[in-house]
């Protein structure tokens, strides 16, 4: 293999040659990675080798020790650990530190992205222990190059995700500061140098916390930071102030002293600099003390209700500032690009969120500058400052209390809404914005009349340019959700709109041909029938022909689809159609059922007709859920038709999004036509239990596998003794699965939702046991979730939701085995304390508390069976009457 060309085709345009190339690196690594590593580095460290062959050899290698799975990371890991000889590992680390000092830049980053992947696997064992001094030696005393390579190997170094290495570093904090700070330094002469700095100075914040402590290194620490904001060099005024966000969200009680004396200035200084990312980054630095103030408020409050004297150091920097900060925030809102993309995040829109945030900190303080800010653009002749005005004016919605807030936004509503037809559309849609933060958060302050209005522009927005559409939208979401009223209410604030609005709707999602305004339409559709009162419903059966009769319309339109772009088109219409479908269903419950035969005939019709890989019967799925749950078991005459296609999704491992869907279909379906089900049983659990041993499918499908086992069994009661055996097995293996030292919080939240599966799906099977008389059956599977139990209440990261399936298991064994066949079970210590500490929770729901206190009164009740069984007959005493 000629490594050069190989490394070279890495990076070629050509797709083909690019995997070509890719496919030789990987058999070279499976065959020899010892060589592979040792030819790779030797290529790296060449000073004689083109600069694009080095970085691929450099990236190659960096990809040889990374993974996104976590187990496939720590196979990768263990194979550098154990199947390499130290010799080669160490001249493979020389070859890298090695390429650090020559004068190629590109060569030298790519080397130090390198050393960072193995300091993440050597550093947390204490195996390289003179990698961060030999850095440190390289900043202090090595040329240009080398001092700008060695402070991005830290850099990368300190930005790892590896929770290991991340607790390693703190002991090398000395070292890694003495790098960073020097090179960070204003009287460094290269501007390189000292921007790789600041961006290894930012990465490493957070491993200094013992220096930071110290109120002379900090106060040098911030010396140099607050100097390098001034830098001529914009890339290190930008890595200055993110430096400064850091810090604030790391140690904001140390920093009333800097706000006092520099960072005040600083950061309005920063915001006004012409350069917007400059600006940008001292905008975030005031979200980010709102958004930590904001936090230290609520944790003191929290203290404060569980009579804790403990609180959070707060300064309250924003209120402080705010008669200063806001007015600069106000102006940068008026720096629009018109030409933006809607996700581009800008000048301007990083200051309306600043605004937004100054609201929740400070409250009913920020109203007046806003205020006098709207007050004297609203309706000037600058369209920038009009729609910083209005857009400001929604941005202080939520944190002024409501007193303040109720006039003030009465008094602008008429105002707002005639600004709906203003001859420019960013500030038409900043205003359906901003009618839709006020519905959300003062909808109080709009009466009957205001709502009229309100609805009537909103839908002429809606209809009037497609920029609008996803605010217009969004308002009327809104609005449907706040004026709903409570559930199951004869009447509410819409009924008197609700026909209007369903034609104004069904007239825009006919006439308009762009997907983003139609698909937005027909989600209002949703929420206008979630929230409609009972006075409307016969509107909403009304509209169900309506939806029904264009769902039929797009099967033919199939034959017609000639692109990409028409089917993706069409899948969206179909998408949106099927959603109001099963918005209707929900909403009419079993008042569907005239329509029932229909809708069902249609939804067959639809996924008979779907091509493979289709994203519409997620939707279609989920329609039929719903008519299964409104018709419960009457849905059984529609089960000999449908079932090919759930079993078809069932087993379609190819595509995992259908494959959920139909798991939790399943569930549906059993809780819907209960014993009616048991026919299809047999084919409905060997899918599921394939899908449980599948490699395809991920560990998130499992947790809710063993939820539909319980789901099922539940439904067929004692005709779930058919499955009992290999169900139990699985349910047990699974229960062997626990945290390990170095697990992930991926794996510790999988563990957690598996063990909730385990304990649903128990619970299923405990109660179709005892339905059908056979909890005898149980007897040799009491022991292992008594097991499993023990482990859950050891278990620190126990979640509510798995807390009341463990007290519902209790519960239900307890009623299974009245006799107390198991009592010494339910004596143990740490079932009491578990059942105690869940009741006793006040984060709990009630439903939760009330199922751990069931399950107490059962513990006692067993506890006392077992003392009364333990009395030796002879010693109750006779009583002669």
């Amino acid at each position: 293999m000629d490594v050069n060309q190989v490394l070279a085709g890495t990076l070629s345009p050509d797709t083909a040659t690019r995997a070509a190339a890719e496919q030789q690196l990987s058999a070279a690594a499976e065959q020899d990675f010892a060589g592979y590593l040792i030819t790779l580095s030797r290529e790296l460290s060449r000073d004689d080798a083109q600069s694009q062959v080095r970085m691929a050899a450099g990236l190659a290698l960096k990809n040889s020790f990374s993974a996104r799975d976590f187990t496939r990371l720590r196979e990768v890991q263990t194979r550098w650990l154990q199947q390499i000889d130290p010799q080669i590992k160490a001249q493979v680390k020389k070859y890298a530190l090695d390429t650090l000092s020559g004068s190629d830049i590109r060569a030298g980053t790519s080397a130090a992205q390198f050393i960072a992947a193995i300091a993440a696997i050597e550093i947390p064992r204490e195996q390289w222990p003179e990698l961060m001094d030999a850095l440190v030696r390289n900043v202090g005393e090595g040329s240009t190059a080398q001092k700008q390579s060695s402070l991005a190997a830290i850099g990368y170094i300190c930005e790892s995700d590896d929770q290991d290495l991340r607790d390693s570093l703190a002991q090398h904090s000395n070292a890694i500061l003495t790098a960073v700070v020097q090179g960070a330094r204003k009287e460094e002469t290269s501007n390189d140098i000292r921007n790789a700095a600041i961006m290894a100075l930012s990465d490493s914040l957070e491993f200094v916390r013992t220096n930071f402590e110290n109120e002379g290194e900090r106060n040098y620490i911030m010396q140099v930071i607050c100097e390098a904001t001034q830098a001529d060099d914009i890339r290190i005024q930008q890595g200055a102030y993110g430096c400064l966000n850091r810090i604030m969200g790391l140690y904001y009680e140390k920093m009333r002293f800097y706000m006092e004396k520099a960072l005040f200035g600083l950061t309005i200084q920063g915001m006004k600099n012409e350069e917007e990312d400059v600006a940008k980054l001292a905008v975030e630095f005031w979200c980010t003390v709102c958004e930590e103030e904001i936090s230290i408020e609520d944790d003191n409050a929290q203290a404060s209700n569980e009579g804790s004297t403990e609180l959070r150091p707060y300064f309250n920097f924003a209120r402080v500032a705010t008669v200063e900060v806001v007015p600069v925030l106000l102006e940068l809102m008026a720096k629009q690009d018109e030409d933006a993309a809607d996700d581009e995040y800008n000048v301007s829109r990083s200051a309306y969120q600043a605004v937004t945030l100054w609201s929740q900190a400070v409250g009913s303080q920020v109203v007046p500058p806003v205020l006098g800010f709207v007050e004297k653009h609203l309706k000037g002749t600058d369209w920038h400052y009009r729609d910083a005005a209005v857009s400001a004016f929604g941005a202080m919605m939520e944190g002024p209390d409501e007193k303040v807030l109720d006039p003030i936004v009465r008094q602008a509503l008429p105002v707002l809404i005639d600004m709906m037809t203003d001859s420019v559309v960013q500030v038409k849609d900043s205003v359906a914005f901003t009618l839709g933060r006020i519905c959300e958060a003062a909808y109080e302050s709009i009466d009957p009349e205001t709502l009229t209005r309100l609805i009537s522009a909103l839908f002429e927005g809606l209809s009037s340019h497609v920029k609008m559409a996803s605010s217009c939208c969004w308002a009327l979401m809104n609005i449907a959700d706040r004026f709903a009223g409570e559930p199951g209410c004869q009447t509410n604030a819409l009924s008197q709109h609700w026909q209007a609005s369903a034609q104004q709707i069904l007239a825009v999602t006919e006439s308009t041909q762009d997907n983003q305004l139609r698909t937005a339409a027909y989600e209002v559709l949703n929420a206008f029938i979630s929230n409609s009162a009972n006075d409307s419903v016969h509107i909403v059966a009304g509209l169900s022909d309506v939806v029904i009769d264009r769902l039929e319309k797009t099967i033919p339109m199939q034959q017609q689809v000639v692109s990409v772009e028409d089917r993706l088109t069409l899948e969206e219409i179909q998408t949106s159609l099927a959603s109001v479908v099963l918005t209707i269903i929900q909403r009419l419950e079993s008042e569907i059922a005239p329509q029932a035969d229909r809708i069902m005939q249609l939804l067959l019709s639809l996924l008979q007709s779907l091509p493979s890989k289709s994203s519409v019967p997620d939707t279609v799925f989920g329609a039929i859920g719903a008519l299964a749950n409104a018709m419960e078991s009457d849905f059984e005459k529609y089960m000999q038709a449908f079932s090919p296609f759930l079993l078809g999704a069932l087993n379609n491992q190819d595509e995992p999004q259908l494959c959920s869907v139909a798991i939790g279909l399943v569930s549906d379906i059993s809780r819907s036509l209960e014993h009616k089900v048991q026919p299809y049983c047999d084919q409905l659990m060997n899918s599921l239990l394939n899908n449980l041993r599948s490699a395809v499918l991920g560990n998130q499908f499992k947790p809710a596998i063993l939820q539909c086992f319980g789901d099922v069994a539940q439904a067929i009661g004692g005709d779930f003794e058919a499955y009992l055996s290999v169900v139990a097995q699985v349910l047990t293996q699974a229960a062997g699965i626990s945290a390990q030292e170095e697990t992930s919080f991926e794996m510790l939240d999988y563990i957690v939702s598996l063990r909730e599966g385990i304990m649903d799906a128990w619970d299923g099977i405990i109660i179709a046991m005892r339905a059908g008389n056979k909890v005898q059956l149980l007897q040799p599977h009491v022991e292992a979730i008594f097991q499993l139990l023990s482990q859950v209440y050891q278990d620190p990261n126990r979640t509510e939701g798995l807390l009341r399936s463990s007290m519902g298991v209790v519960g239900d064994i307890s009623e299974s085995f009245p006799a107390g066949e198991f009592a010494h079970f339910f004596r143990a210590d740490w079932l009491t304390l578990m059942a105690r500490e869940t009741r006793a929770s006040k984060e709990f729901s009630p439903r939760t508390q009330s199922t751990a206190r069931w399950a107490r009164e059962q513990i006692k009740r067993q506890s006392g069976m077992l003392k009364f069984s333990a009395l030796n007959v002879a010693d109750v005493p006779i009583t002669i009457t």
